[in-house]
């Protein structure tokens, strides 16, 4: 006590309370503090997924695809029924951090060097499958199939074939699906010369072919067909080959797919600065009112690249590149895109040496000026892992595919979730609320620690505490 006087008292007083007070408010703190560590945030990988009886050569994620709670990932080179038989999984990640085995997809009549597994999708209570190299009941000759199943049971639906199948038109090499459309492609059909390409549309509740589309300058070699998607009641469709631009620049076509059995084509993509050898349309998606064009060989030593455009006018708006590009990085092989958040694969990068692979995340919530939120490594990368190979996203949840992964033996691969959740300045315990636990945290690591720093400094301190009050009580964006 600093005195006898009654004055000394009460401020003997007030500051034992405070002191009181503060200690208790800390220990409140210090309860909510490994949660909030814990927490997953913008890039966070969330877990690896590895087949449950994976092995040497199965190239498990080659293709990836996610719907909600559920992800699909392919081995087209599994060998359940015959050499390159292949196959594909479904997986429950309504807890990501601890995803489930729910299914192992097989075709029904599958065979040798079907590469069942090489293409997947899903949507809602549909998940597709494309076998490109199905000999169409053992002929052998690469007429391709694709199939659809319940990803609840892991039942199969449906084989669907094109109307007009012929030897080698690889049917199948790209799927899609939104809502009770799927679009499948078959990059080598020959409609408009050899190898020119077309896409078909089948209803998913039928099995039965809707429309086969084609592309109104179609030409030999184009490869039309090669990656296809589709939301809603638009579809896109790349023809890496496609010459505009120079040899095998690539374009790609959008089509309104309203009435499915009467499709019309309403533009065709091409990039503002398309060169010869991009190969730009190698991978495309869509989300709402913009599409995502890859082109892994642009820039002349196949850094690569990624194009978005306004689907309801056909325009470029921006043009996605890697912060940290480089020679060879191939990225544009793969890229997803859902509501605000774009994707993009580069599986030649070298973060985690040779041909290891990386993807990159994009805001895009302005599409005219997308900014990249963050670059996914995996936590036990190497060398030749090409992780990238495949990306998709839903939601805030990302799944990363690396098929040449060696976990179950050489080349037997794996894929990886990631979450992509924005960044929220003063949510420090990841609720994506700004309340009474943010402070608490803040001011238990306040002057000493980073565990409040909202501005990004590494330090936790008025800045920070003004930062957080002023977002008090709101929920994140």
């Amino acid at each position: 006590m600093r005195g006898d006087g009654p004055g000394d008292f009460f401020d003997d007083y007030c500051e034992a309370m405070n002191m009181r007070y503060l200690t208790l408010l800390l220990a409140a703190a210090a309860s909510v503090l490994s949660a909030a560590s814990a927490h997953a945030g913008l890039g966070d990988q969330l877990a690896k997924l590895l087949a449950s009886d994976g092995a040497e050569g199965d190239y498990f994620g080659c293709s990836v695809a996610i719907s909600g709670t559920t992800a699909i990932v392919g081995a087209d080179g599994d060998d359940d029924n015959g050499h390159f038989s292949g196959s594909a999984y479904l997986l429950d990640i309504s807890d990501p951090a601890n995803p489930t085995q729910i299914a192992k997809l097989l075709a029904s009549d599958g065979a040798a060097v079907d590469e069942f597994g090489f293409s997947v999708a899903i949507s809602g209570t549909i998940a597709i499958v494309g076998a490109y190299g199905d000999g169409d009941d053992g002929g052998g000759d690469d007429f391709g199939s694709a199939y659809l199943f319940d990803p609840t049971t892991g039942q199969q639906i449906a084989k669907l074939l094109a109307s007009d199948r012929a030897a080698g038109d690889q049917f199948g090499r790209s799927v899609a699906i939104s809502g009770t459309t799927a679009i499948i492609g078959a990059w080598l059909d020959d409609d408009n010369g050899d190898n020119c390409g077309s896409a078909y549309l089948f209803d998913t509740t039928t099995g039965q072919q809707i429309a086969k589309l084609l592309p109104s300058d179609g030409a030999a070699g184009d490869r039309f067909g090669c990656s296809v998607a589709i939301d809603g009641t638009t579809a896109i469709v790349g023809a890496i080959r496609d010459d505009d631009n120079g040899l095998e620049s690539g374009s790609a076509y959008l089509f309104d797919i309203s009435d499915p059995a009467n499709p019309t084509q309403t533009a065709k993509l091409l990039p503002s600065d398309g060169a010869a050898g991009d190969e730009f349309g190698y991978s495309v998606a869509i989300s709402g009112t913009t599409a995502i064009v890859g082109a892994l060989h642009d820039i002349s030593d196949d850094s690569g690249s990624a194009h978005l455009f306004d689907t309801t006018t056909g325009q470029q708006i921006a043009k996605l590149l890697a912060s940290d590009g480089a020679e060879g990085d191939d990225f544009g092989i793969s890229v997803a895109i859902s509501s605000t958040t774009a994707i993009v694969g580069a599986y030649s990068d070298e973060d985690n040496g040779d041909l290891s692979g990386s993807a990159y995340v994009f805001d895009i919530s302005d599409p005219a000026n997308p900014a990249q939120a963050t670059k996914l490594l995996p936590g036990d990368g190497a060398e030749g892992d090409r992780f990238g190979i495949s990306v998709a996203i839903s939601g805030t949840t990302a799944i990363v595919g690396a098929n040449l992964d060696d976990d179950n033996g050489d080349n037997s691969g794996s894929a990886y979730l990631f979450d992509t959740t924005s960044p929220c300045p003063g949510d420090l315990d990841g609720d994506r609320i700004i309340d009474q636990r943010d402070l608490g945290i803040l001011l238990a690591y306040y002057g000493w620690g980073d565990g409040g720093d909202c501005d990004g400094d590494g330090d936790t301190d008025q800045a920070d505490l003004g930062i957080l009050l002023a977002v008090y009580d709101t929920p994140c964006p």
